[in-house]
């Protein structure tokens, strides 16, 4: 109970939000009537049975006239009430249940939706998922948890809890009818009222017990095997993104053995679940086998004995079936709610490694300034493993200045750029930015999104801000003229480009945004000498206005700056 016990709260902090969020009453009213129409097939499977009895009855006694009605009319029943023929039961039966799983996968959806964006909300806020990736390696494949365990989690909690509650419902009504069918019997001298509920509720105790000891592996295995597809998939998918880098490598060889290990891994972990599930199986297949035929082996010497005619025997079996299978809701569900353990602990894992990375620390703070120049104020730098790269670095920087950053490799000139940006997490000190004004970062690698090449140039803005006319001649200014026509094409234009065309459009991105403030790390490097020097020029001469700061190793570089600063010893000063 000490390991149940966090399990269920962990799952109840999953479900709860969303049935108070904004959605809460369309969602409640849903759950509503999806849990009226499973009641209503409960209901209907109770008419089932006494249909059957009357059925069988009538079979018994050749009845032809009470045979057909019970087929395609109505028939007085012994009691003396009335009992709608199995053709408008079965087609009313048929009816609600296609709209009762219509309506559940109409909520399943919504709900899905409304947790998708929560999760992603929380891994883009605050950077969450850049201090992720450079903190918590073992939070593996945050991508699959908002897409896959997140629509795992929706469909088994629906699942699982409906199922539960017609399971309860279905228990409630057919004890009733098997308490009134069964009678007593006498044990050793003992009259036990209800005989067959006792045997029902005996057989499903057992079973419940028997299918949690054989199936209990699979707690563990599930989530492994979610794990271990999820890796396999992520490297699949880094194969793809990187097919240029293997091919000039001749890597396929070595990337080869890599996918091999990590799907022998995965293999490995199935073919562990599927011998616990042969296990589980073996049994569970059993138990519905000797359930089939079990209480009518229990009541047969009751119809012997003359005491329950044919059609009481077939209604005394089915009232068994409906209890024992309701108490057997566990044995039935076992691998499920594996399952669905494995999805919850994924799901709280990365909430909790969100949480975790919002808490590493906030770096140095970058934050708008009350001044029109940017301030670097006593900033320390530090790498996730606590090695200091820089310490007390001071500077400033006023508008439409430029200056360009040097330095030995790995002393730290990328992370002063990612500090002013403000999404580095290890460290301390101030950068107040402009009071006012758009700044630009462009890394040595630049982002291009998903989407067309007019997207490409205009992003972060929305596309639809800017003419093709207007982004065309910022691709001509960055010499990438022929592709102006296929501005409306979508491609896989960070494949499609070489590196130095990627610069490039991040560079005509620059000249079509115009930001008063411009920050490259490294943004030329793939360029050659001549290149860079002309586009360099471009920049100076069509963004006037436009604070420069260059981080560079070429000198070439540095005649389109006022001034310098160099990263040396730890130190940030003057070149």
């Amino acid at each position: 109970m000490r390991a149940l016990s966090p399990f269920l709260r962990d799952a109840w902090a999953l479900t709860r939000p969303y049935w108070s969020s904004e959605d809460r009453w369309r969602a409640r009213g849903l759950l509503a009537t999806v849990i009226v129409l499973n009641l209503s097939l409960v209901g209907m499977t109770v008419v089932l049975t006494y249909w059957q009895r009357a059925f069988y009855n009538a079979l018994e006694a050749k009845d032809a006239a009470a045979f057909t009605a019970l087929l395609f009319t109505w028939h007085r029943s012994e009691e003396g009430g009335f009992l709608p023929s199995f053709t408008l039961v079965a087609a009313l039966y048929i009816l609600i249940a296609v709209y009762a799983l219509y309506l559940r996968q109409a909520l399943e959806i919504r709900w899905r939706r409304w947790l998708t964006e929560i999760y992603l909300t929380q891994w883009l806020e605050g950077r969450a998922y850049y201090r992720m990736a450079l903190t918590d390696p073992e939070t593996d494949n945050p991508d699959q948890r908002i897409a896959e365990d997140a629509r795992m989690f929706v469909g088994q909690t629906l699942g699982l809890g409906l199922g539960l509650m017609r399971s309860v419902v279905t228990l409630g009504s057919f004890i009733l009818v098997l308490w009134s069918l069964s009678g007593p019997v006498t044990v050793l001298g003992i009259t036990i009222p209800g005989y067959m509920v006792w045997v029902a509720l005996i057989y499903a105790m057992a079973g419940t017990w028997l299918a949690h000891l054989i199936g209990r592996p699979l707690i563990r295995l599930n989530f492994n095997q979610q794990k271990v597809e999820a890796d396999f998939r992520y490297a699949l998918v880094r194969f793809r993104e990187n097919v240029e880098g293997i091919a000039l490598h001749g890597g396929e060889a070595d990337e080869k053995r890599g996918l091999t290990t990590r799907f022998r891994a995965l293999m490995e972990n199935w073919w562990s679940i599927m011998t616990a599930t042969k296990r589980l199986t073996l049994f569970t297949v059993g138990y519905q086998q000797v359930a089939s035929i079990f209480p009518i082996v229990v009541a047969a010497p009751a119809y012997f004995a003359g005491r329950i005619p044919l059609g009481g025997l077939i209604q005394t079996s089915s009232a068994f079936n409906q209890v024992q299978d309701s108490l057997s809701w566990f044995v039935e569900n076992y691998s499920v709610l594996t399952e669905w353990r494995a999805t919850v602990e994924r799901l709280t894992g990365f909430t909790r490694a969100v949480t975790v990375a919002r808490a590493a620390g906030t770096g140095p703070v970058a934050a708008q300034g009350s001044q029109p120049g940017l301030v670097i104020d006593d900033v320390t730098l530090a790498l996730p493993d606590g090695r200091r790269l820089m310490e007390g670095a001071r500077a400033t920087v006023a508008p439409g200045d430029s200056v360009v950053i040097t330095g030995a490799s790995g002393s730290g000139k990328s992370t002063l750029f990612r500090a002013i940006a403000g999404i580095w997490p290890f460290g301390s000190g101030h950068v107040a930015l402009p009071a006012a004004g758009r700044a630009l970062f462009l890394p040595q690698r630049p982002y291009i999104p998903l989407g067309s090449l007019k997207r490409a140039v205009c992003y972060p803005e929305d596309e639809a801000g800017f003419t093709d006319a207007q982004v065309a001649e910022a691709l001509e200014a960055a010499e990438l003229g022929h592709l102006v026509p296929r501005l409306q094409d979508a491609d896989a234009w960070d494949k499609r480009l070489s590196g130095g065309e990627q610069q490039r459009l991040a560079l005509a991105r620059a000249l079509l945004l115009k930001p008063d403030w411009l920050f490259l790390d490294e943004a030329t490097a793939s360029l050659d000498p001549g290149a860079e020097e002309r586009l360099y020029a471009r920049l100076k001469e069509r963004l006037p206005g436009t604070a420069l700061v260059s981080i560079a190793h070429r000198p070439a570089v540095a005649k389109f700056h006022d001034r310098g600063l160099k990263v040396e010893g730890g130190r940030l000063v003057e070149a």
